[in-house]
């Protein structure tokens, strides 16, 4: 395991993370004792998709747009129930 100061996280990260991409878990020391440990993420985490948020709102609302008297009055709705 590798170690590094909290100094050296501030001075020389380009070499703590080469370290971290490499497989290698850091230990981190603060004032000479053990303060918290750096490690990879697995791929699958590193790289998780992001929702497609049109798709979800084209299966809520489908093909559907609003008139602006329509979005004030969801609106007013809303504040009313969250009131209430």
């Amino acid at each position: 395991m590798k170690k590094a100061t909290v100094a050296d996280l501030r001075n020389h990260f380009r070499r703590v993370s080469a370290w971290i991409e490499q497989g290698e878990t850091v230990q981190i020391v603060k004032r000479g004792k053990p303060f918290a440990q750096l490690i990879a993420l697995p791929p699958a985490c590193a790289a998780a998709p992001k929702p497609d948020m049109m798709k979800q709102m084209r299966s809520i609302w489908g093909s559907r747009s609003f008139s602006d008297e329509e979005v004030r009055a969801m609106r007013e709705a809303e504040l009313a129930a969250e009131e209430g």
